[in-house]
């Protein structure tokens, strides 16, 4: 069993924000009479519970207000949950204030020094590190200048250089990306893609960069209006981040898994016909939406009037050009069917899903192992959304390079 490093369960937090004032004695006197309260609450979390494993790359994603900062603040321990509880097992370093203890007054080296004790290192420690730290921030030459006289970009690039350094088994990141320029935006992508090797770390990246959240999470939750909507592949995450806030954008995301499918049929027929299809994703869920990578299946629901033998099922997956990518077929595949009286299923199961992210067609049809006979054809536009890193082309598989 893998081991469970942050447990949140059923928290909630509120806050209390003071209304207007009263400086004069009759606005007192009024607001006595009134007795109106002198704050209002505000419920920015309500009954979140999640867990996050050791290793684990986990995502919070949300607007600005929806309440993943303050869910970052209640797992660093900075604030205190209304209801619930948070349970860390290890130790614990938030990002979440970068250069919190720097002092203004001393020199970027001093704040060296100071920061890393904050983080637990010793003197002889930092000073074995001190090359590297700067190197990162690119800030040799201004080591012994004030840190009141440095720009926040480079009092941001210090900070993070120091704290990617800390010994703590459990990092909680808060879009430290967004500040700093596109080098050292790009330095942090390249810190993030070591910790996510090393599986001893585990961390907790707050954002709404789905493109960061895609390539670097395992798992992800959604957040919005205080409550958790979605938890689980961060692919998916990104199109129920989208489908919440952006909804005009998500409308062209069909999840929809019955269909009419008299549209497209090259021939009808009373005998046999396929009357429903479902695109089912690795975590065993119905909806067109499939991560890129991970396997999924394509399940068809048929009724036919009896038995008939000799069938052969061919299924074509199409891009948004409309050329065939993919066309398997059962006699190909040396897998003999034949329709029940009634009707069944018959399962296409993808184990190696080379799609690269876009809309795919998908087209499905029955025949005799002569294909004189033609049962029953669809063709279903917007089938199957593939959801990932954007990809050249329309497949992608790992490759080996080699250089000499």
């Amino acid at each position: 069993m893998e081991e469970t490093v942050i447990k949140v369960q059923s928290v909630g937090k509120t806050f209390k924000l003071p209304n207007e004032k009263q400086t004069s004695i009759k606005g007192l006197v009024v607001s006595f009479f009134n007795r109106k309260k002198g704050y209002e609450l505000q419920k920015a979390l309500n009954n979140v519970s999640f867990e996050v494993k050791k290793g684990d790359f986990f995502g919070i994603v949300g607007r600005n207000g929806s309440g993943k900062s303050t869910l970052l603040k209640l797992i660093a321990g900075i604030y205190s949950p209304t209801e619930g509880t948070v349970d860390i097992n290890g130790s614990l370093t938030p990002f979440i204030e970068l250069g919190v203890g720097f002092s203004p007054e001393l020199t970027g080296r001093e704040n060296v020094y100071l920061n890393g004790a904050l983080l637990g290192f010793n003197r002889k420690e930092m000073t074995a590190m001190y090359d590297e730290i700067v190197e990162f921030a690119e800030l040799e030459k201004f080591m012994d200048q004030k840190l009141k006289n440095y720009s926040s970009g480079m009092q941001v690039r210090l900070a993070f250089s120091i704290a990617i350094r800390a010994k703590s088994d459990i990092l909680l990141i808060d879009e430290v990306l967004a500040v700093g320029d596109e080098s050292f935006s790009q330095k942090s992508l390249n810190i993030f893609d070591l910790i996510k090797k090393d599986k001893s770390k585990t961390v907790v990246f707050v954002s709404h960069d789905m493109q960061t959240v895609q390539k670097f999470c395992n798992r992800a939750i959604v957040i919005h209006d205080s409550k958790i909507k979605f938890i689980g592949d961060p692919n998916r995450a990104a199109i129920e981040y989208k489908k919440l806030n952006f909804p005009d954008m998500a409308q062209s995301v069909n999840t929809k898994t019955d269909i009419s499918l008299d549209d497209g049929r090259l021939q009808k027929t009373s005998k046999a016909k396929i009357i429903k299809f479902d695109v089912i994703d690795h975590d065993n869920i119905k909806d067109r939406i499939v991560s890129s990578g991970k396997p999924f299946s394509i399940k068809f629901s048929y009724k036919s009037e009896k038995n008939i033998d000799n069938i052969v099922f061919g299924v074509s997956i199409k891009n948004s050009k409309g050329d065939s990518i993919y066309g398997p077929n059962t006699e190909e595949s040396n897998k003999p069917i034949s329709l029940k009286s009634g009707g069944g299923t018959i399962e296409l199961h993808v184990a190696e899903n080379i799609f690269s992210p876009g809309k795919y067609t998908l087209d499905a049809g029955i025949f005799n192992t002569d294909q004189t006979i033609c049962y029953d054809y669809i063709s279903i536009k917007e089938a199957i959304t593939i959801v990932g890193i954007e990809r050249h082309g329309y497949a992608y598989i790992e490759p080996e390079w080699i250089i000499k």
